[in-house]
């Protein structure tokens, strides 16, 4: 088997787990469907923006395929390998976001991307794979933390049992909002520059991620998305919205990447919410379900420990 960086074979795979994906969650929805547009672009690429909007679960999800041939990497892709600005490159991608209707029901976000540069005279050319799936709780449930985790670490466990760890620790690391002091959510997975075994054990790695999404979100919104609620939990849902809104316009790489591409904005910005709203100085009242979500579910920790796997257990 060759272990030639190939591109197509990885764009296949993407735009293949788009479509799955789409359907997976228009079938939990149960009324809308995802809106389907095909943009050729430049050099032979393709834009596929899938985005599903007001349905009864299902307020807002964008899966977005992308394959991208350009002259020259934008900014934000070259910030960690300065060396590699002003060459051209082929990247593609898939990224998504869920945000549910119910309160109760996590927002997600996955990314998969891979990149390749074109070789100066005497050199190979350079490739990585990166991306990750994390989520974000308004109302934590232990079941729904372990299960997410179990999901995550067993993409990961067949490469080596090391890397779930690593990658839990750099996800939460990333998901992180300096400017509050607050990570987003209960992480996941996140990984980037991944060249481990080469383009094909790498590849694979990368697929594995992809194909444990659904198994690790569907479970949970199926769990969640038919749970009453009322005026206080949708005003806190909105108001914890606002943090993602600005992780995903202040902090992400992913956002500004698009942003520099040249990527049509109404693609690059789909991954936002809604709706949302911020208030000022706003705090929870103490010993609430609003306060048990930062004092518990908002802080780095180890979810597989037997500690709360006895708690998700026992709910």
């Amino acid at each position: 088997m060759s272990d030639r960086p190939d591109v197509m074979k990885v764009r296949d795979s993407f735009m293949a787990l788009q479509t799955t994906i789409c359907d997976a969650l228009a079938a939990e929805d149960g009324a809308e469907n995802f809106s389907i547009e095909e943009l050729p672009g430049p050099g032979g690429g393709l834009a596929r923006p899938r985005v599903l909007a007001d349905g009864p679960v299902i307020e807002k999800a964008a899966v977005q395929f992308t394959h991208s041939v350009g002259a020259a990497l934008p900014a934000a892709a070259t910030e960690r390998n300065p060396a590699l600005a002003g060459r051209g490159f082929q990247a593609t991608a898939i990224s998504l976001i869920v945000h549910p209707r119910n309160p109760y029901a996590p927002t997600t976000h996955m990314n998969l991307r891979f990149f390749i540069v074109d070789a100066e005279a005497g050199e190979e050319s350079f490739w990585y794979f990166g991306g990750g799936f994390d989520l974000t709780p308004y109302y934590g449930f232990d079941e729904d933390a372990v299960h997410w985790h179990e999901q995550a670490r067993a993409a990961c466990d067949p490469f080596g049992g090391d890397i779930y760890p690593r990658l839990k620790d750099w996800c939460d690391r990333y998901f992180y909002l300096d400017h509050r002091n607050e990570h987003r959510g209960i992480g996941g997975v996140f990984f980037d520059d991944w060249t481990e075994g080469g383009f094909e054990q790498a590849f694979a790695f990368t697929r594995s991620v992809g194909e444990h999404f659904l198994p690790a979100y569907i479970p949970i919104l199926a769990r969640r998305k038919n749970l009453p609620y009322g005026d206080r939990e949708r005003d806190f849902q909105l108001y914890r919205r606002g943090r993602y809104a600005e992780f995903n316009l202040a902090i992400d790489r992913g956002t500004r990447y698009g942003m520099q591409s040249g990527r049509r904005i109404e693609s690059v910005l789909a991954s936002l919410p809604p709706l949302v709203a911020w208030k000022y100085n706003w705090q929870p009242e103490a010993g609430s379900p609003e306060a048990d979500l930062t004092e518990r579910f908002l802080q780095p920790r180890d979810w597989l420990s037997a500690n709360h796997a006895a708690r998700a257990t026992a709910k």
